[in-house]
């Protein structure tokens, strides 16, 4: 097998896989093809499966809990099994859309997959559009059915802990979305693919797992964002105050994280800025 040579002279050796061309920023043509429509439908059902169960559960778990209820304080699911329910429909959702999406399910996604490159302006647009209307309809139906419950047990929606500072909150967000952006760069690098035959067939747990360990450690500061699409769905349905209090911390640190893990994944590991510079230098 040929050996990768990042940096070097003028020359560099044949690889063994091929990085796919860059998206362009704006593709007029897409609007035009069916799959570009059947990505955004998957996007959109995806989302309102994820939002659907994942705050079910949140709200089941709290009402199995309730003290008002003479519940069982260790009773339910408990944080474990919250955020087994989040990474857990995000491998079974990954697995069902990657190949007809990509399955990004989250606005953060899409906007690191934008800045490398990976999709055009016009799907990251489309794709946080039905994301954000897919977890608004997940939530409702999750009030639909369970009115009562979900108003009073908070509808699921995120807001920052009693305890922790704004900047605390805004550094769990940014890190965790930075861990779940960086898993999916490197579960779906087309250089792994190529060599490792198993990866694209396995990418989906990564993933889960990557949302499952960032719940487990967020869960107590800001009940895990993440995903804006997921606070802005909850927000939405619930419609209390306290819902929209930090909700700015729910869009700015998951799009400051999924840009971090952007420019290390392809300018640092992938040392795209030293390949750049050579081709600069060769040409000069």
């Amino acid at each position: 097998m040929a050996k990768d040579i990042e940096v070097g002279g003028n020359e560099y050796a044949a690889k063994d896989y091929q990085d796919p061309p860059p998206a362009p920023l704006v593709d007029a043509e897409e609007l035009t093809q069916w799959s570009f429509y059947r990505a955004i439908i998957a996007e959109f059902i995806a989302t309102l499966l994820f939002l659907y169960i994942t705050v079910l559960t949140v709200i089941g778990y709290k009402s199995q809990t309730d003290p008002d209820k003479n519940s069982d304080a260790c009773g339910g699911v408990g944080i474990l099994g919250i955020a087994w329910a989040f990474g857990g429909m995000i491998f079974v959702l990954v697995y069902c859309t990657a190949g007809i999406s990509g399955g990004h399910i989250n606005p953060a996604v899409t906007f690191g997959l934008f800045l490398a490159r990976k999709v055009s302006l016009v799907r990251a647009i489309m794709y946080t559009v039905a994301q954000s209307l897919g977890a608004i309809c997940g939530c409702a139906l999750v009030k639909a059915f369970q009115e009562a419950h979900y108003v009073k047990y908070g509808g699921g929606a995120n807001g920052l802990s009693a305890g922790y500072s704004t900047g605390t909150g805004l550094a769990a967000e940014i890190i965790g979305t930075f861990v779940l952006v960086y898993t999916v760069f490197s579960a779906t690098d087309p250089k792994r693919n190529a060599r490792d035959s198993h990866v694209p067939v396995l990418a989906p747990l990564p993933i889960g797992f990557a949302v499952f360990m960032v719940h487990l450690a967020t869960i107590p500061i800001t009940g895990t964002g993440i995903n804006p699409a997921r606070s802005f769905g909850a927000a939405v349905i619930y419609g209390k105050d306290k819902a929209w209090d930090d909700q700015w911390i729910f869009w700015v640190g998951p799009f400051v994280g999924a840009a971090i893990a952007a420019f290390y994944h392809q300018y640092i590991l992938r040392a795209g800025a030293v390949k750049a510079l050579g081709s600069f230098r060769s040409s000069a």
